[in-house]
């Protein structure tokens, strides 16, 4: 079973810290081939840090897109269509709740960015919360073939407060019955003390690491955690 480990990055850190932070992983994390390590940093670092995976010839770790365009290649001012990201990422972090909150982002944008995202080969993980879980995946229905979810938490959002086990536990059941068969990640203050009690809940096929994916030390025992449950 493959185990995911994403790294949110959200808006932090330069080009040149990006750059350090990959060097230094490298170095400390030992890959397994049944964990993937996915990487989203901030759109600008895609192709710099791209061609640093390559140099450090890090196996099972490949890059994601934050966000795309929920249109496709045009006349859209300031926005990354999927086909621009087609072969430079594996997959696109969608819907997400500061996304929802921050830029009125609507169930049908995001079912349009899992569109648009599919047709260019990249591979949407769609955030969900609860109680929306249920509409937010049903306006997916047409496009559930391959992706994940990720289910976070507003309230475990960044606060270093998270969701306690048995809470997910029940949220997660509550996805797969709307969602059977497709992959949950759990995201919401994720640390490398916590990790394991998510990874060991039954139905969560990884984690959404945001602010402790910062620090390259934390997340490569946060991966190594992953390839020892």
């Amino acid at each position: 079973m493959t185990r995911y480990v994403l790294a949110n990055w959200k808006s932090h850190k330069t080009l040149s810290e990006a750059e350090a932070w990959l060097e230094k992983f490298s170095q400390l994390y030992l890959p397994h081939p049944e964990v993937e390590v996915i990487l989203a940093p901030p759109a600008l670092y895609l192709l710099a840090l791209r061609q640093k995976l390559q140099k450090y010839k890090i196996a099972h770790m490949t890059l994601a897109a934050q966000d795309l365009s929920p249109f496709p290649l045009g006349a859209y001012t300031g926005a990354i269509a999927a086909e621009m990201l087609r072969n430079r990422v594996a997959f696109a972090l969608l819907g997400h709740s500061e996304r929802r909150r921050y830029f009125h982002e609507t169930d049908q944008d995001v079912a349009n960015k899992v569109s648009e995202a599919q047709s260019a080969n990249i591979r949407p993980i769609v955030c969900v919360d609860l109680p929306y879980a249920r509409s937010q995946v049903a306006a997916l229905y047409d496009g559930l073939g391959d992706l994940l979810i990720g289910y976070g938490p507003v309230e475990a959002m960044g606060i270093g407060i998270p969701q306690s086990p048995a809470k997910t536990r029940a949220a997660i059941e509550g996805i797969q019955q709307v969602a059977p068969g497709t992959p949950v990640l759990y995201g919401g203050s994720v640390n490398k003390d916590n990790a394991g009690d998510y990874l060991r809940i039954a139905g969560v096929a990884g984690l959404m690491v945001g602010t402790a994916s910062l620090d390259p030390e934390e997340f490569a025992l946060i991966c190594k955690t992953a390839s020892l449950i």
